[in-house]
């Protein structure tokens, strides 16, 4: 009875009242028709009553075997599901491994005895089993990792590991099929180069077309067998342009090697008196074509920027890396070039209601003289415009500049940061003269309103950080200035020079030139002297220029108790290391790495002082072997093959002088 009893315990789903609801409405209602037989006739209600008690007799019954049916599958059910699990944990290719508190294994399910080569483990440290293995496991709990899928390699396969601690259990699952899938997939993935030849309309225009011929078919079999040797595909599209595409992990290869046709091109060819140099852009990582092409665009162009003779190669939005950059860049710009430049420049000019002329930070001569010819220009085309200088504080021959103006009445050229940005509208313009870093700009609040009005006039190298959609670029790596610049594109104004600038302006521009170019040592081109012949003939006094320029004594003596100091870095490396306690002008450190130069047996030189209470400046300079700009972008810096600069914040000397030498290890080891 009492078995009958528990096999009558209802499933949960017979308890159900709409169901329990439905079977007493049918038992009322056999009731109710057996009392109402018995009224109306013995017989029949006898016959109702029956009816009535085999309802009842069934629905018991009908419960008691449901009920029995629904335990037992509930049963079997469970028993299946225990089985399954202990089943899935011996054999599934998932493995698992109990350890205790003393990281001692007390149990390891078979797939995972597999990868142990069965040996009798239990009792043993996870370290002592396989070293490997214990490792890994040692790295995760003191990573505070704990309970978190990760990607491990152990051995030569790849897993998925999670160790839960709490339970002393890990559990790793082999994912080598899938990594191998991934890794081809990553491997194959397709990178889009191009590749332009530097100057090859300059050596073009001189040649004659037998010689051409044979230049442009050894370019082009220097190429191609460069390409089938990384197994990449190479397809010229016009004379001086080519198509290069490559499987990423070819792109590694020639990463590997450096893109040592660089070198090769350009050493074959200058034995040959025909130099030709190659800029190339290489780009990746997107599974857009479209975005892969134009970011190697954008890289090609940064390559050029540069001074050509150099490899870019970068992905979207991530920073990226430099090779070759070697040779000094060429002369490459037409006076075409130029006074398509300047009518572009007067164009835009006359849809600006002003002009602000920026330059960088500190601004030298080089960044106001070049800054006074873009506003004169400006105004004989009828436009305000204004160089952005406070010129109450300026450097020592800006402020002799500004001396002089202020005695010829001249002021008016320059305009307050803070009156500029109250005048600016959207309608006005702002040029950036002698750098494209809009993080060096003199005005950064200017530049944050006028950013999208924006002209660049520059000949420092472009760096990775540029201003997005400059309404004209133009940089030319090679010239000695910006006041060169400048100053041919006054020679192509409809009113000449003489009547563009007066002689203290035209000396000014002169005195920029000089500063950047050394004196005419440095960076000098026969452009250089033509600019500077030019200045000279509408007005320019070289006296001045000398005068403006003199270093006061203070600064001297600072300069050469930094050369004084001048401690050797390898053979012909110079180091300067100024005191960490007293500010020197950036002025002065320049110099003073000049200054070093000049010595015997230095082909390069860095000096490294304090600027404020929390930056360090190092400028660099060099004879054109070592190329210290390259050095330089490793700190964050940048500039010329020969002449470079950085700032680092919050360090000491000390600090500044240890990673400057690893930059110079690094770059040393580079080129080896």
């Amino acid at each position: 009875m009492k078995d009958f009893f528990r096999k009558l315990e209802l499933p949960e789903f017979i308890k159900d009242s709409r169901l329990s609801s439905s079977v007493l409405i049918v038992i009322f209602l056999s009731l109710f028709s057996a009392v109402v037989g018995v009224m109306i006739s013995p017989f029949f209600g006898l016959a109702m009553v029956l009816i009535f008690v085999l309802i009842v007799a069934f629905t018991v019954y009908g419960a008691y075997i449901l009920a029995g049916n629904a335990n037992n599958f509930a049963a079997n059910l469970s028993y299946r599901i225990k089985r399954s699990e202990q089943e899935a944990m011996i054999k599934m290719p998932l493995g698992i491994l109990l350890y205790d508190s003393d990281h001692h294994i007390q149990w390891v399910n078979p797939y995972l005895q597999m990868y142990l080569d069965d040996e009798d483990i239990l009792g043993r440290s996870i370290s002592s089993v396989d070293p490997e293995l214990g490792k890994i496991f040692e790295t995760i709990l003191s990573s505070k990792k704990t309970s978190q899928n990760q990607l491990v390699k152990w051995g030569n396969r790849q897993f998925e590991i999670i160790v839960q601690d709490n339970l002393g259990v890990i559990y790793l699952l082999d994912i080598t099929r899938y990594a191998q899938i991934e890794e081809k997939y990553e491997a194959e993935r397709l990178a889009i180069g191009l590749i332009f030849i530097d100057n090859y309309d300059e050596l073009s225009q001189g040649m004659h077309d037998q010689e051409l011929a044979l230049m442009s078919s050894y370019v082009q079999n220097t190429l191609s067998e460069y390409a089938v040797k990384f197994h990449s595909y190479l397809k010229r599209i016009d004379e001086d342009h080519f198509l290069l595409l490559a499987h990423m992990q070819d792109l590694k290869k020639l990463e590997g090697d450096k893109f040592s046709v660089l070198d090769k091109v350009r050493l074959e060819t200058s034995r040959n008196n025909t130099p030709l140099t190659l800029s190339v852009g290489l780009a990746y990582g997107s599974d857009s074509l479209n975005e892969v092409a134009d970011q190697a665009q954008s890289n090609l162009d940064l390559a050029l920027g540069r001074g050509g003779d150099q490899v870019v190669l970068r992905e979207p939005g991530k920073e990226a890396r430099f090779f070759g950059g070697k040779s000094n860049p060429m002369e490459k710009r037409t006076r075409v070039r130029a006074r398509m430049v300047s009518q572009a420049l007067q164009e835009i000019f006359k849809d600006a209601d002003q002009i602000f002329v920026v330059g960088h930070q500190r601004p030298d001569m080089d960044a106001i003289g070049g800054g006074i010819g873009i506003v004169k220009i400006a105004r004989a085309h009828g436009v305000k415009a204004h160089v952005v200088l406070d010129t109450n504080h300026t450097n020592y021959d800006v402020g002799r500049l500004v001396a002089r103006l202020e005695k010829d009445k001249d002021l008016d050229l320059f305009i307050s940061p803070e009156d500029a940005l109250a005048q600016a509208t959207d309608q006005s313009l702002l040029v950036m003269a002698d750098h494209s870093k809009y993080s060096i700009t003199y005005d950064p609040k200017l530049y944050e309103k006028l950013k999208n009005r924006l002209v660049i006039i520059d000949h420092h190298r472009r760096g990775e950080e540029f201003p997005e959609n400059p309404m004209l670029i133009y940089i030319e790596p090679y010239a000695s200035s910006t006041c060169e610049l400048v100053t041919e594109m006054i020679e192509y104004q409809p009113q000449r020079g003489e009547q563009l600038l007066t002689d203290l302006e035209a000396t000014a521009m002169l005195a920029g030139i000089t500063v950047d170019s050394k004196e005419f040592s440095l960076r000098t081109g026969t452009r250089t002297f033509d600019a500077a012949s030019y200045l000279r003939s509408i007005g320019a006094d070289s006296a001045i220029v000398s005068d403006l320029l003199k270093e006061d004594i203070e600064s001297f003596t600072q300069k050469a108790k930094l050369v004084a100091g001048l401690k050797m870095y390898k053979d012909d490396i110079a180091l300067l290391l100024g005191p960490n306690d007293k500010i020197i002008d950036p002025i002065v450190t320049a110099q003073a790495a000049d200054m070093a130069l000049s010595l015997e047996h230095v082909d390069a030189s860095f000096a490294v002082t304090r600027r404020k209470k929390d930056t360090i400046g190092i400028s660099a300079r060099s004879m054109g072997d070592i190329n210290v700009q390259v050095i330089m972008e490793k700190l964050g810096g940048g500039g010329h093959l020969s002449n470079a600069a950085t700032q680092l914040k919050d360090i000491t000397i000390d600090e500044a002088k240890e990673k400057l030498e690893k930059a110079i290890e690094d770059y040393l080891e580079e080129n080896e």
